[in-house]
């Protein structure tokens, strides 16, 4: 905000930071994914209503002239202006010029995993927007050793029974199966993950937040995790379906903790 308020006033102020203030968004997001701390959609510059508006007087306004209500523009901070949509006819070329637009710039093996999960979204979604694309690249950008891997899970659940899960969890060479019983469908899945490894681990947090509107939305899933003396690591999740991008961000954190 500091950054911005001395650029569209730097006539007045004759002052230069020397930022590039087309990586203040993408940097933004990136922070967001690093804590597990949501950006508000209210927050000046970044957040998701900055640039939104729904007032029909405001969008005549703006379509006459960005600068009735905006003093700056969504690019001059790295918002990109793109009016193509990406669904499940899109091909490799298309994605990677969006990513490109992003601010992604990913090599060869991380691109190829962000396409792959993108062609399989884009067969539960019809539209495919750019949070989406941001979630699925963030989720992949960090390089995770997966000593734990998900094969499988199916819950039982309902307001008048005990809510059960069965995971079935890759470790190693391993394929180890457990059934546990929770106060909810996600409990139950942490508990017999737990059980699964061997290993005790505390649930500090957990939150979980819609990428983006709509029905066919994906879940974002965001754990803080601890084991024993360790530090408290972030876990993150992402799936159309709640219970999977819950179950995924427990086992990203766990990895992270025995990596």
């Amino acid at each position: 905000e500091v950054v911005m308020s001395l650029n569209t006033r730097r006539d007045f102020v004759k002052k230069e930071t020397g930022i590039d203030t087309k990586a203040i968004y993408r940097s933004s997001r990136l922070i967001e994914k690093i804590t597990g701390v949501s950006i508000s959609p209210t927050k000046s510059i970044v957040g998701a209503n900055a640039f939104a508006h729904e007032s029909g007087i405001h969008q005549h306004g703006v379509l006459n002239n960005p600068e009735t209500y905006e003093i700056m523009t969504p690019e001059s901070v790295g918002i990109p202006k793109n009016s193509m949509v990406l669904g499940k006819h899109s091909g490799r070329h298309a994605f990677v010029d969006r990513l490109n637009e992003l601010g992604f710039n990913l090599e060869k093996e991380k691109l190829d995993k962000a396409f792959d999960q993108f062609k399989k979204l884009a067969d539960k979604k019809k539209v495919i927007k750019d949070a989406d694309i941001e979630a699925i690249v963030n989720d992949k950008q960090f390089d995770i050793k997966e000593n734990y891997k998900l094969i499988s899970f199916v819950i039982n659940s309902g307001d008048t029974i005990t809510s059960t899960a069965v995971i079935k969890i890759q470790v190693g060479d391993e394929v180890i199966e457990t059934v546990s019983i929770g106060d909810g469908s996600v409990d139950a899945c942490y508990k017999a993950i737990n059980s699964a490894i061997s290993k005790e681990i505390t649930l500090l947090d957990y939150k979980l937040d819609a990428v983006t509107d709509g029905e066919d939305a994906q879940a974002q899933a965001v754990v803080k995790l601890k084991y024993g003396n360790d530090d408290i690591i972030t876990g993150r999740g992402i799936s159309t379906d709640v219970v999977k991008a819950s179950v995924n961000a427990y086992i990203n954190g766990i990895n992270k903790l025995f990596s």
